[in-house]
């Protein structure tokens, strides 16, 4: 098996970087982001805060798992876990972002790198680049 530097990086790239924003997110429960959701009219704040902040550490591990396990089964990890990037990143981007559209703030912040890379992983899942 030969080993793709290049993607090998954006995947550790992607992957540490959400892990982070989630693990930002703590103490458990993640109170201060708890406290933004429930003003901004959020229904259950502290639910939502807590699957957020799991779901993005958990889908950072899943992107860099996925990777090393062969086969579907990677593939199905690597391409879950992308979807799950994906689902969270439209979210921040409603609720967060919502002047960001198609604007200068939006290509100048590392949000749209995390964005696309998720539509990358989510399309490709673990298929070499040649």
């Amino acid at each position: 098996m030969r080993i793709n530097l290049p993607l090998w990086l954006v995947r550790l790239t992607l992957g540490i970087s959400f892990f982070l924003h989630g693990w930002g997110k703590f103490p458990y429960p993640p109170e201060k982001f708890a406290a933004w959701l429930e003003s901004i009219g959020m229904l259950a704040p502290m639910t939502i805060a807590t699957l957020v902040a799991v779901g993005e550490m958990a889908t950072g591990i899943g992107i860099i798992v996925g990777g090393f396990i062969i086969g579907r089964i990677g593939d199905f990890i690597t391409r879950i876990s992308a979807l799950g990037i994906f689902i969270i990143m439209i979210g921040a981007f409603y609720l967060a972002h919502s002047d960001w559209f198609i604007n200068e703030k939006l290509f100048k912040s590392e949000q749209i790198y995390i964005f696309v890379l998720s539509i990358f992983f989510l399309i490709n899942g673990n298929k070499s680049l040649k």
